[in-house]
């Protein structure tokens, strides 16, 4: 099934449930909207305030914890102690985060999505979701006399 026109913004989502949508409301949807990372609330802050100083850090958590609520973004808790956030994808996607600098880099792999239906049969269930998140650090020639990471 295809579907007609582009994807509503963010902003455009929020405003079709109903959400009343302030002018900082709206900055702080088109920074996410903009975000090809996974920025946490005090990046979001900075950025948002770049456009608008009046934006708050409280404004910032509030608006991001009612998106999420409204299921139009999803956070994720990558194990550096800060909650970070994306747009709820059109399609899935799994995260690989280098534990060393932080990147997570997203990825699709027919193969994993079949052997976790495979799983979730064997056990006698339905997959419904699920997210995979693979902590990695980097692989680096490895110099002589030393040993790998674990």
């Amino acid at each position: 099934m295809s579907k007609i026109g582009p994807e509503p913004t963010l902003e455009e989502a929020c405003v079709a449930q109903g959400m009343r949508m302030t002018d900082q409301r709206r900055i702080i949807a088109r920074v996410i909207q903009d975000s090809a990372d996974h920025p946490d609330v005090e990046e979001l802050h900075r950025r948002a305030a770049a456009v608008d100083v009046g934006i708050s850090l409280s404004t910032v958590y509030r608006t991001v914890n009612l998106f999420e609520e409204a299921g139009l973004v999803t956070k994720h808790d990558f194990k550096d102690g800060r909650a970070r956030f994306e747009l709820i994808p059109d399609e899935h996607h799994d995260h690989l985060i280098d534990v060393r600098s932080g990147r997570v880099i997203e990825f699709r792999n027919e193969e994993i999505e079949a052997i976790q239906e495979v799983i979730a049969k064997r056990l006698g269930y339905r997959l419904v979701d699920h997210r995979l998140e693979l902590y990695a650090v980097p692989i680096t020639p490895v110099a002589k006399g030393r040993k790998d990471e674990p």
